[in-house]
């Protein structure tokens, strides 16, 4: 009789953790690169006057057991004034050689990990070997889950947030100081004074117009560009995005869904070829792949997300549960 395993998103994060989703996450990505996974662009649904939207993402990889994923993901920007995720859905696994569903797993829980693990990825590639300060906009999910992912696999001298406000900010910085490894974590009145002199910089805020202003940045910045993934949503003024290095997991995906990239674009600012490469093509060592030119140079890691990333992370946690008898089964015939 099959059996459907269930995780909740308590079981995804006791099973998933940053550093193993992470090498997860880089196998995936060049497993991509080299045409092992089909994967379309996403599909999303925005009805007039709803709350939010949802988005659908499948994709499947070659030589996986749980070879089919499938992402439906609601996103509702109001959810945090009721102590919600904005991002709510399930992911569904399903076995490559028969189609039959193998688990069901919390996509808020999947999304909050692999984000910041791919986060990790592209900052190990892109950072400055010496950057040991890292900024953090925002104060939501995306900002404690990439508080967590870069202080567990990367030695930081110093953190800084920077929020709505320096209340959120100081709150910020009181709840989760235990989770940033022992390293200093303090909270910046501005956003500004956050980013000044930083190696590392994540955005992860609600916001649709810049909270970046290139005047900010120091040399050799690397940003990882997480909270705007909408069109016409902008975390990056213009002057930043054009003069900087721009990378992303998808090309397609940059060019069609990022508000960054679509906005400076829309300015004429920057074309198609200012995409200088995929992550996943630099980690496959791609001709022609180029990754950070100089010490000086800065760069901009937009992340939209992938499926073939959900599906990776949450076969990796389908294993994992697996083998320590984590989740709840039940029969589905």
């Amino acid at each position: 009789m099959t059996k459907l395993l269930v995780l909740s998103g308590h079981a995804v994060r006791e099973v998933l953790g940053y550093r193993e989703c992470a090498d997860a996450m880089r196998d995936a990505l060049i497993a991509r690169a080299n045409g092992e996974v089909f994967q379309p662009l996403r599909s999303v649904l925005k009805p007039p006057g709803a709350p939010g939207l949802m988005a659908v993402m499948p994709a499947y990889q070659q030589g996986q057991a749980a070879g089919y994923g499938l992402k439906a993901i609601t996103i509702t920007p109001g959810n945090p004034a009721l102590g919600l995720d904005t991002h709510q859905g399930i992911v569904l696994l399903s076995s490559s050689e028969t189609g039959q569903p193998l688990a069901v797993l919390n996509a808020s829980a999947v999304t909050e990990i692999r984000t910041a693990a791919v986060s990790v990825i592209a900052t190990e590639i892109l950072a400055s070997a010496d950057a040991d300060v890292l900024a953090i906009i925002g104060t939501g999910v995306q900002a404690s889950s990439h508080l967590r992912a870069l202080s567990s696999t990367r030695k930081l001298a110093e953190i800084r947030v920077a929020g709505r406000t320096t209340y959120k900010a100081a709150r910020f910085a009181a709840t989760h100081a235990a989770q940033a490894g022992g390293t200093k974590l303090v909270a910046s009145p501005t956003v500004e004074q956050a980013i000044a002199g930083a190696g590392i910089v994540v955005t992860a805020t609600n916001s649709a117009a810049p909270v970046i202003n290139r005047d900010w940045l120091s040399p050799g910045t690397h940003l990882n560009a997480v909270g705007a993934c909408l069109p016409d949503q902008r975390e990056l003024d213009t002057a930043t995005v054009a003069s900087a290095a721009l990378y992303g997991d998808s090309r397609e995906s940059v060019i069609a869904e990022a508000g960054d990239y679509v906005l400076a674009a829309a300015e004429g600012a920057i074309g198609p070829d200012h995409l200088k490469a995929e992550l996943g093509d630099l980690l496959a060592a791609k001709p022609g792949a180029q990754g950070r030119a100089g010490e000086r140079e800065i760069t901009i890691f937009e992340s939209l997300g992938l499926a073939v990333e959900d599906l990776a992370a949450a076969a990796l946690a389908y294993d994992t549960a697996r083998a320590r008898g984590i989740g709840t089964l039940t029969d589905f015939e």
